[in-house]
């Protein structure tokens, strides 16, 4: 008779699902052949019942032919439980390998969903991009239609608006100088420093800098830096990703922008992005490159601005120095740089170098462009101004004179009993208000000529307004008011109100020298009026 055998019963504790199953097959096995041998032996005593004649032989024969019966029952039993046990072990394997299958496909969907979030992000940012592209792009289009109503207009201009498109023009006359303005239409024209630097140094400035140059000031002129700032940075952004850091292009757009932060006293900025492009030109233009000047010339003016003159004067001396060296000494912005320093000396009391400074800038002035040149009649006024700070009044008279003077006589031709310049009319009344025969004609008899003659330059205007307090400071009052009335009725709204509060506060001072050396703290660069340029 065959032994079943049995697993051990300490170890079931520990037994795996694999163990767990072979055991279970093992014992199905056993089972099967102890039901088989049990089978056997109940057919025997059931073969042997039929034999036995015996009532007692023959019930034994029946209690164990019983027992076999439930034995066999008890092991179909167990049978069935193994058997349920193999197919419950079948169900839970592929109820595992249906897991295992799910665990992959979310896996898969969660990169597909991280990848779909990728490419969403990117659109986003692709889309961010084509807008503002299309604002800018949108800004540029007012901005041509806005200058094409002004090529229509541009007879009707007002004096104002005048004033503040030459103010925002020369705060960035340095980066991009205009030919047309720097000759005069009798005058040979002269290379810009622009076309310097290409000749010397093989850079120049690219068109498309040059009409974001006049957006910028456009925007600046309106005082949209909200629009002017990021446009700058922008371009900036651009040039960096398509040319690198260390490339001219990238230190001309830094100095515009510099010069935007500059208009909005963001000194401290405009003084770094100064400072790089000058090292980004430097290195790639050489030191003795225009632009290297322009960028000086820039960082100098800054440094005015915050009242560091001592700091300002090297770098604007340098500046000259590169100027002369590749443009030659009577190149207009040779001229231009002279005025700079001079302001820069006239703040710190310097005043011998100031008048040699603006007497070259005069000299180069004339003979370059002619002596109807307005950068002529801006350097005599700044002249003049320091010779009021030194107390030389009649100097600063005669420079006075010579402006009014000049502009008569572009207009008439020449000085005669019939066109007199408005000075010797202020000076005529006054004589006349002396004698006791005060001249009681309109205006309008000797005053149309500053109309006709078409000069509406702020340099005009405040020289007038300069020789009237002039005149005030030496009792000629009935000039002083000639001469106002001919400022204030020839242009209403172009009147420099900064300048002449200075001049008069000049003029109001004593004889001590310390006094007049205090009122010059606050040079204006941006105006046009004082003969910088930047």
């Amino acid at each position: 008779m065959s032994t079943m055998v049995y697993p051990r019963e300490e170890k079931l504790d520990k037994l795996s699902q694999e163990e767990i199953i072979s055991n279970t097959k093992l014992v199905m096995q056993g089972l099967e052949a102890l039901k088989n041998e049990h089978n056997s032996i109940l057919h025997s005593l059931l073969e042997t019942i039929k034999c036995l004649k015996k009532d007692e032989e023959a019930n034994l024969v029946h209690e164990k032919s019983s027992l076999l019966r439930k034995s066999v029952e008890m092991i179909e039993l167990g049978l069935g439980e193994a058997q349920v046990m193999m197919a419950l072990s079948n169900h839970l394997n592929a109820v595992e390998s249906e897991k295992q299958k799910l665990r992959a496909q979310v896996r898969r969907l969660c990169q597909e969903n991280q990848w779909l979030r990728d490419e969403l992000a990117n659109t986003q940012q692709k889309l961010q991009r084509s807008e503002q592209t299309v604002a800018q792009l949108e800004e540029e289009k007012k901005h041509l239609e806005f200058m094409n109503q002004l090529k229509k207009y541009d007879e009707d201009v007002s004096p104002s608006e005048e004033k503040e498109g030459d103010s925002a023009k020369d705060s960035l006359d340095d980066l991009f100088p205009n030919e047309e303005e720097e000759h005069g239409p009798g005058s040979p024209r002269q290379h810009s420093s622009a076309v310097a630097g290409a000749q010397q140094g093989g850079y120049e400035i690219p068109a498309r800098l040059r009409t974001l140059h006049n957006l910028v000031i456009q925007y600046a002129s309106q005082g949209r830096y909200e629009v002017a700032v990021p446009l700058c940075k922008q371009a900036l952004e651009d040039l960096e990703k398509t040319s690198g850091h260390d490339h001219p292009d990238v230190a001309t757009m830094l100095n515009i922008l510099a010069l935007v932060y500059r208009d909005q006293n963001k000194y401290k900025e405009a003084a770094h992005l100064l400072n790089d492009a000058l090292s980004i030109r430097e290195k790639t233009l050489g030191k003795d490159h225009p632009a290297v000047a322009a960028t000086l010339n820039n960082l100098a003016v800054l440094y005015g601005k915050r009242g560091k003159y001592k700091e300002a004067e090297p770098l604007c001396k340098r500046a000259l120095e590169i100027r002369e060296k590749v443009l030659g000494k009577d190149h207009p912005d040779v001229a231009k740089q002279l005025n700079n320093l001079a302001l820069l000396c006239q703040n710190q009391g310097k005043y011998d170098e100031v008048e040699y400074y603006y007497c070259r800038a005069l000299e180069i002035y004339e003979s370059c462009l002619g002596p109807d040149d307005p950068n002529v009649a801006k350097t005599k006024n700044n002249l003049a101004s320091c010779y009021l700070k030194q107390g030389k009044y009649k100097d600063a008279e005669v420079l006075y004179k010579e402006i009014l003077t000049r502009a008569h006589v572009k207009e008439f031709g020449s000085v005669d009993d019939e066109h007199k310049p408005i000075w010797m009319h202020a000076e005529e009344r006054e004589e006349m208000s002396k004698s006791k025969h005060r001249d009681s004609a309109p205006y309008a008899e000797y005053g149309g000529w500053y109309k006709a003659c078409k000069v509406s330059s702020p340099t005009v205007n405040t020289t007038l307004r300069n020789l009237g307090a002039l005149y005030r400071r030496q009792g000629k009052l009935e000039a002083a008011e000639t001469l106002e009335e001919c400022a204030v009725r020839s242009r209403r709204q172009g009147i420099d109100p900064i300048n002449q509060t200075k001049v008069v506060e000049i003029l109001k001072e004593g004889d001590g020298t310390e006094r007049r050396r205090s009122l010059g703290g606050s040079v204006k660069y941006e105006n046009a009026t004082d003969g910088s340029e930047e």
